[in-house]
């Protein structure tokens, strides 16, 4: 299957219009359908008949249309994510040209996150009510502290009963009363915002100076790249945040590539020092649940850093502003099964 085709501007198909759908199955062409009642859009991601299954795919281009129409089945679904980014597309192929893998191969690594074709999951969540409590009791007392000093935060039952020290029967009595109010939320939740502002250790002389020109490099808003070299402990990490903070300033997203055996809770911290939260992480030992929170959030831009191994390298950034690999040496960036690739 050629990987030739360009992927320049947006494009609509409306309700029957012919479209060519490639998807992540082993089959060595575009499939063309029909679009849906809703219509979709260069770089959707859908759900289409393949046979007796629905497999997961993107629309790729304009439909060929050459054969019998009447034959061509309908899009079942366009999932409710971001288009996929023309860069993104552009990617792919050149990828899949560059390490001579089908092209449907280069998508299955794109799509690696779980139920994407799914509904977004909700969990009952409780937040504080308007309503005043008939009788303060010690118990219920906690339970409110709890709520009023996290006003920005959402507790499902497990967290508000260990955060406040109760039983849910606590929890049930105030819901009654409507000073505690139970609500569904998706689980899917954007990450804590990180703060390029937060005070985090002073940068040395020479710290500062490579940092400012990394700072200068990213708003250029221009390809660059910049070999940072010195020995063990000499702050290179420390260093290349400096451009991590102007890409957050900037609105841009930033993506970390660390070997996995160095993405260790030590580094996830050093970065929650110099930015106030964690971010988001993608590598083997992330929950399913929690790889397809993060490929839904960087979709959506609501994911700002990502720290990941190899594989994150694919995943759909909507507006990536870095990336840095750590320890570019290291041979765990070679992937050596399947698609066969170097991050």
């Amino acid at each position: 299957m050629s990987n030739q085709i360009k992927h320049t501007s947006s494009q609509n198909f409306t309700d029957g219009e012919l479209v060519s759908v490639l998807t992540t199955q082993p089959i060595d062409r575009l499939l063309d359908y029909k679009a849906p009642k809703e219509g979709v859009k260069l770089g959707s991601y859908v759900e289409v008949p393949l046979g007796p299954r629905k497999v997961i795919g993107v629309v790729w281009c304009k439909g060929k249309g050459d054969y019998d129409k009447n034959k061509i089945r309908t899009i079942s679904n366009r999932l409710d994510v971001p288009e996929m980014q023309p860069e993104m597309m552009e990617f792919l192929s050149r990828a899949g040209r560059y390490t001579l893998t089908p092209i449907n191969g280069m998508l299955k690594l794109a799509t690696r996150a779980p139920g994407l074709a799914n509904p977004p999951s909700m969990k009952t969540v409780y937040i504080k009510g308007d309503a005043e409590v008939d009788r303060m009791t010690p118990a219920r007392e906690r339970v409110l502290n709890t709520l009023r000093d996290t006003t920005d935060m959402q507790f499902t039952a497990k967290e508000l009963t260990e955060s406040a020290k109760v039983s849910i029967s606590v929890i049930k009595g105030l819901v009654s009363q409507g000073v505690i109010l139970e609500l569904e939320s998706p689980r899917d939740l954007p990450y804590a915002q990180l703060d390029p502002f937060f005070p985090s250790q002073k940068l040395t002389f020479d710290q500062k100076s490579a940092g400012e020109i990394l700072r200068k490099n990213i708003r250029l808003n221009e390809y660059n790249t910049t070999l940072l070299r010195g020995v063990t402990g000499s702050g290179k990490t420390e260093v290349y945040l400096e451009a991590v903070s102007e890409c957050l300033l900037l609105g841009k997203q930033a993506l970390i590539l660390i070997p996995e055996i160095a993405l260790t809770v030590e580094f996830l911290d050093r970065l929650k020092k110099r930015f106030g939260e964690k971010p988001a992480q993608w590598h083997s030992g992330v929950t399913m649940t929690e790889k397809r929170r993060c490929w839904r959030m960087v979709a959506e831009a609501k994911a700002q850093v990502v720290v990941g191994a190899r594989s994150s390298l694919y995943l759909p950034f909507k507006n990536l502003g870095l990336i840095v690999v750590d320890e570019e040496h290291d041979i765990s960036y070679k992937q050596e099964d399947g698609v066969l690739y170097s991050a």
